[in-house]
């Protein structure tokens, strides 16, 4: 999982077509290569709710080095909304809290993706 690409093409058959959001989280070893993945949360046509324990309570579990965290947009449209922008900011909190970095947060949708490492300050 080395790039925004990669988490969309590994996700792609199973998110693509879903008529409500759907939260996963990949977690990655310290190569970043996946040892995990879990859905989160599954919402509504526009909206899915995630909590910082909920991901990372797997990822503690997981052993994981690092972790991704990626959804769908059922609209087709990647282009990520202002709860996308402050679901990944409370994420990167927790993350440097508990010491697992969040590497990026994907946002799907059906033939293209926004990549918020991209569009946010993750330092």
């Amino acid at each position: 999982m080395q790039s925004a690409e990669s988490v969309f093409r590994h996700l792609r058959p199973g998110m693509r077509g879903l008529n409500k959001e759907r939260f996963v989280a990949l977690f990655l070893d310290n190569k970043h290569r996946l040892i995990g993945l879990e859905r989160i949360s599954e919402g509504t046509l526009n909206a899915s709710l995630v909590h910082p324990r909920d991901v990372f309570r797997p990822a503690i579990r997981n052993s994981a080095a690092a972790l991704v965290v990626a959804h769908n947009h059922p609209s087709g449209d990647p282009e990520p909304s202002q709860e996308d922008l402050d679901v990944t900011r409370r994420l990167l909190q927790v993350s440097r809290l508990v010491g697992i970095p969040l590497v990026d947060h994907v946002v799907m949708g059906d033939c293209s993706w926004v990549s918020l490492r991209e569009r946010i300050a993750f330092s």
